[in-house]
């Protein structure tokens, strides 16, 4: 068993919202808390207070009530951040929606969560509206700017309604349900309670300081768990200045850096490909960058090196983590001087680990020797929602979570992660699940079987591959008409980008697809 050198820490046992904002108008008062970077507009640290307290009396007023489930659905905005702890505050467990999430992809969540409300944002509201349909159970759609119809948020914030007394038990009560698909099959929601969230800041702190005067850009998501955390709970928690941007496009990304004196960067590997390679870098003054941490998918360390010695900054720092684990598990620490190459960091404070032999299920593997990498610690999940026979899956009766990836551990600590057990795709930073693909391929008459994995792209993303098998009755199916098939029916991010026809689709007895075998063969071409 490994055990963090750090000491460890008390769990946190608050409210995230009072957990982040609590010292928000005493001691950071007019600091900037927010910065919309494509327009300016502001919010100090006392308006945040204030903002996400009426929104919270505001939804209170509306009928919303502790235990309820309130679907966040929007891209990165200034709004983001007062509606999820105005949400909490009322009660409500916030469910993270993918913005890009088509009408269907939307229902199932809102069904699978029993969403009674959504908060969006009007570009986004005909989709909003057709998921609450195919849903049902939805008594409200909030939108974040304006819309016909609809209550906005911005008129919450004038609100004179009483704040709401809720009394909320950290270690029980749901703040967030993100979903995810864990180790293998469909998205499931996550069940992070407020301790769970507001623990795993207390455990980054050592590892990543910040405070009043750093400036982080918020670029990564914030309904995915890392850019919740990163990006969002812990540089408010402390005072720092979060700029906001609605999604990445490298000249507006450069533009932001360069104009609010940007000092941190949390990314994902692609954007790490853009900073060491792209030659519109060199038009930027980038000189305000401290350091940049790399999550969400395997960095290479040859990119990071490359990435580190173009900015002129100290090495990529890299993280490791998963939504269940709410999300971080190990950091490089940024006072570090020289991390080894390929490193994920070490363990956080009162986090266990253990590497399990991939040959011998259940015996333990010392350093040196790769194998599973299970987590123990006060950041694991409550559970899946309504699935508890998939979270004895993910979670032993010692409480470990077999996280699905292969690691291993050298003697000073650093954890390397090599490989996945499990079958879960990450295009970019975003989870896709093979069976959530496959379902949606055979649902095409054209299609007799199909099977879904992970490939390399030729700039090193992993994007996802499915080999079909033709029906009899269209022989001429092609590879296009199968791309194109997917790509008006899922999310951008989980697109087909290869396709290769196959007689057979290699199973077990039991009828498990062997993705193994089809891995196999791409890394023997």
């Amino acid at each position: 068993m490994f055990r963090s050198e750090y000491a460890d820490v008390p769990a946190l046992a608050t409210p995230i919202h009072e957990a982040v904002l609590g010292r928000a108008a005493a001691d950071f008062g007019d600091t900037p808390a927010l910065i919309d970077a494509t327009n300016g507009t502001s919010v100090t640290y006392t308006q945040l207070d204030t903002f996400h307290r009426r929104i919270a009396a505001a939804l209170a007023e509306a009928g919303l009530r502790k235990g309820d489930v309130l679907a966040l659905h929007s891209p990165n905005t200034i709004a983001y951040p007062p509606v999820f702890y105005g949400a909490t505050r009322a009660g409500a467990t916030v469910t993270t929606i993918h913005p890009l999430a088509t009408p269907e992809e939307f229902a199932k969540q809102l069904g699978d969560s029993a969403a009674r409300w959504i908060v969006t944002v009007s570009p986004l509201l005909e989709v909003a509206r057709r998921a609450a349909e195919l849903a049902g159970g939805v008594r409200e759609i909030f939108v974040c700017d304006r819309a016909e119809g609809h209550t906005s948020v911005l008129d919450m914030l004038g609100s004179t309604a009483p704040e709401p007394d809720v009394t909320i038990d950290p270690a029980e009560d749901i703040a967030a349900l993100p979903y995810s698909s864990g180790t293998t099959g469909v998205p499931k929601g996550v069940m992070l309670t407020h301790r769970s969230i507001g623990t795993n800041l207390e455990q980054l702190r050592p590892f990543v300081p910040i405070g009043q005067g750093d400036r982080i850009l918020a670029v990564l998501p914030f309904f995915h768990i890392y850019g919740l955390t990163a990006l969002m709970n812990a540089p408010l928690r402390y005072g720092a200045t979060v700029v906001v941007l609605p999604r990445f496009d490298l000249a507006q990304f450069l533009e932001a850096i360069q104009t609010h004196r940007i000092s941190g960067l949390y990314v994902a590997p692609p954007i790490v490909l853009a900073l060491a390679k792209h030659p519109l870098v060199g038009e930027y003054d980038l000189s305000s960058l401290r350091y940049i941490v790399s999550a969400a998918a395997p960095l290479d360390a040859e990119l990071a090196a490359a990435c580190s010695a173009r900015l002129g900054l100290p090495p990529v720092r890299q993280a490791y983590g998963m939504t269940e684990l709410s999300p971080g598990t190990h950091v490089v620490p940024l006072d570090e001087p020289n991390p080894p190459p390929g490193t994920v960091g070490k363990l956080l404070p009162s986090t266990e680990m253990r590497i399990v032999s991939l040959v011998d299920p259940g015996a333990d593997v010392g350093t040196g020797t790769e194998g599973e990498i299970l987590i123990r610690g006060p950041q694991v999940m409550k559970g899946y929602l309504g699935r508890p026979d998939a979270t004895a899956d993910m979670i032993d009766g010692d409480g470990w979570v077999h996280t699905g990836d292969v690691g291993r551990v050298d003697a000073d600590g650093w954890l390397y992660v090599v490989d996945r057990v499990k079958e879960l795709i990450k295009y970019k930073g975003y989870q896709v699940a093979p069976a959530e693909l496959e379902a949606l391929l055979l649902g095409n008459d054209a299609i007799a079987d199909a099977a879904v994995i992970g490939v390399l792209d030729d700039t090193g993303n992993e994007v996802p591959k499915a080999f079909v098998v033709r029906s009899p009755q269209t022989p001429d199916l092609t590879e296009d008409e199968v791309m194109a098939y997917v790509a008006e029916r899922a999310a951008p991010y989980k697109k087909v980008r290869r396709v290769e026809f196959v007689d057979a689709v290699p199973r077990a007895t039991s009828g498990k697809i062997l993705r193994r075998e089809l891995r196999d063969r791409e890394k023997q071409r």
